[in-house]
């Protein structure tokens, strides 16, 4: 076949497809997803995880917070940790009346479907989305996902550290107005993400990190935590209103070592590269590495060197990852944490700290770096943790700790 006749037979294919098909594939390719919220999923520790016959023939309903609106949604759901398929019979979405309630108002109930299928499986160890959905959503607004499951998952995917309350009942109750004998727990479980259709040019940041991020100490339900502030910070702008936060914080998570959830190394790929429109990540991780060390007993000068090396070893490995996508990397230093009853953190445990800190604030190391540490550090002893901005613990913030932490970040760095 000679080149002309190549080209007559293209021209034939193109003049067969039907009209409209081309446009409408070319616009699904092209609208600009973004994510709005997003949790890091883990198996959940035995007293996070539910008993088995609470995810028999039972509806769950939990309510998470937007951070970007859009016109409409997807829903990620997530078997990222079950060893079997996983089948939920139903998925809905709705408004809640508030933050703390399983009521929610009827009118914005709707279904959710997946291949055009109310139902839907989903292979071990994958996460799954749903098909799109006309659903106007303004920012810092709730969203209230119930979904049914028949069958209890052999090993449960979870994020224990909601925040949010939860919603348990018996029965295919997902379009119920209210759960009113519902039991409560403070965890989330197979929900993943939500992401938006948002105008050109919007993205989303995310929050790496490990309890500080996910927000221990808290205000349940009160979406308090540091990336809660900076969210509300960035809508406040109109510079900055087209820009989501997704907060990838898991209670206990390491750089270089599973704890509560995969290392963030491990998880790299999945919670920041695979995250619809991102392209900033601000990384605070390190301080249970830190800590972890000498907890049981001391080290010798030995291994602390070679934890320090480890730790900026992978920060750099981070950088490296993230600039091969385009994400630019938001470094923030290590919170002073002396005092600690956790980790009591010893004199060469501190040496550490200020030597991880040091090259954290060096330049040519991230794209930007926040200094947390001098944010919340006590002036008559920057060991530890202003009284102020303490929990209680001398290791995590307290709510007015985490405000004055997403107050620090300037908003400069994503209006470029």
């Amino acid at each position: 076949m000679n080149l002309k006749q190549i080209r007559l037979t293209f021209a034939l294919l193109f003049s067969l497809v039907a009209p409209g098909t081309l446009t409408a594939q070319s616009t699904l390719g092209w609208e600009n997803r973004v994510g709005s919220w997003a949790a890091s999923q883990q198996i959940p520790e035995p007293r996070n995880a539910l008993p088995a016959e609470d995810l028999r023939d039972a509806t769950l309903r939990q309510i998470v917070h937007l951070s970007i609106g859009g016109r409409t949604l997807r829903v990620h759901l997530s078997n990222a940790f079950g060893v079997e398929p996983l089948h939920l019979s139903s998925v809905h979405i709705a408004r809640p009346v508030s933050s703390s309630s399983s009521r929610i108002d009827p009118a914005s109930d709707k279904a959710l479907s997946f291949s055009g299928s109310p139902e839907v499986t989903i292979p071990a160890g994958a996460e799954y989305i749903s098909d799109t959905i006309d659903y106007p959503s303004a920012p810092l607004s709730d969203i209230a996902i119930s979904l049914h499951i028949d069958t209890p998952p052999a090993q449960q995917t979870s994020h224990p550290g909601s925040r949010s309350t939860s919603f348990i009942a018996h029965g295919d109750l997902v379009a119920a107005v209210d759960l009113p004998d519902a039991k409560k727990v403070e965890h989330w479980y197979m929900i993943g993400g939500i992401d938006v259709v948002a105008p050109a040019g919007a993205f989303s940041i995310v929050t790496l990190g490990d309890s500080i991020t996910d927000g221990h100490a808290a205000t349940t339900n009160g979406n308090d935590r540091w990336p809660d502030v900076l969210a509300q910070r960035l809508q406040a702008s109109s510079t900055t209103q087209n820009i989501g936060v997704l907060n990838h914080g898991i209670g206990g998570n390491h750089l270089l070592i599973d704890g509560l959830g995969p290392n963030a190394l491990a998880r790299f790929d999945c919670d920041v590269l695979a995250q619809p429109g991102a392209r900033y990540v601000i990384l605070l991780e390190g301080v249970n590495d830190l800590g972890g060390l000498s907890r049981m007993g001391e080290a010798d000068a030995a291994r602390h060197d070679a934890l320090v090396q480890a730790i900026l070893g992978s920060y750099e490995q981070i950088v490296t990852r993230a600039h091969a996508h385009g994400v630019r990397v938001i470094g923030t230093t290590i919170l002073p944490y002396a005092g600690s009853g956790y980790y009591h953190p010893a004199a060469a445990v501190e040496a550490d700290r200020q030597k991880v800190n040091q090259w954290i604030r060096a330049a040519g190391h991230f794209d930007a770096v926040v200094d947390f540490d001098k944010v919340l550090a006590d002036p008559k002893d920057p060991t530890r943790m202003l009284p102020a901005y303490d929990s209680g613990d001398h290791l995590h913030p307290s709510p007015a700790g985490y405000r004055a932490m997403g107050q620090a970040i300037p908003l400069s760095l994503f209006a470029k």
